[in-house]
């Protein structure tokens, strides 16, 4: 079954370098963002793992946690760590799932049912583990990427997307295109000019359908 936006993430439980987690007592109630790759000790998998260690601050700010998932052991991403911390320059503190039986690869809908990891496996195996989760409090699917093997991450994008979610559920508004924290937001069609009056102040119609406001 495939995993679609505003489904309830499944509630597995899953082990990681940090010790046994179910998915829903991770998220809490706070924001998360699971991140998975196809195998430990590949080069652009190592820089992205650098990559989310380094924003630790911006998660942390945002009341979001962070899960790396990976289809080796746990053993594995122990020892990972420490080149992730030499190519990123920051310690990586957040758990990575050791997908071993590619239960949660399948369960978000990364990997056919049939798949298997065979003896001797190269990332190629499990190249579609390369996606990006973001859940809300409510432990719903609120946005996902997915990746080709040959191109990295902007984990700037990540942020940007996970602050307009947020914006717009705690602000009842949408974003527009290239949106960043301090700019025109959109007022849903659904609120009247009235009832946009009294809620935003002034606003600007750039449309019919199309009205733009500040926070």
């Amino acid at each position: 079954m495939s995993l679609r936006i505003n489904d309830t993430i499944p509630n597995l439980t899953v082990e990681t370098d940090q010790g046994t987690v179910s998915l829903h007592d991770f998220v809490g109630d706070n924001w998360a963002v699971i991140f998975s790759h196809p195998k430990d000790f590949t080069p652009v998998c190592t820089t992205e793992f650098g990559a989310v260690a380094q924003l630790a601050d911006e998660w942390e700010k945002r009341g979001t946690k962070v899960l790396g998932v990976s289809v080796d052991g746990v053993e594995d991403h122990k020892k990972w760590k420490g080149d992730i911390k030499t190519a990123g320059g920051a310690d990586p503190t957040f758990p990575i799932v050791a997908d071993t039986g590619l239960e949660l690869s399948k369960a978000f809908d990364m990997l056919p049912a049939e798949a298997y990891l065979p003896d001797g496996r190269t990332p190629n195996d499990t190249a579609t583990v390369r996606s990006v989760f973001i859940i809300g409090p409510d432990k719903q699917l609120k946005l996902s990427m997915t990746y080709p093997m040959n191109v990295g991450r902007n984990f700037a994008e990540v942020l940007r997307a996970l602050d307009g979610l947020q914006t717009a559920a705690g602000q009842g508004v949408a974003t527009p295109a290239n949106w960043n924290v301090g700019d025109d937001v959109v007022i849903p069609v659904a609120v009247s000019d009235e009832d946009a009056k009294a809620k935003f102040g002034d606003f600007r119609t750039v449309l019919p359908y199309l009205r733009m406001t500040k926070l």
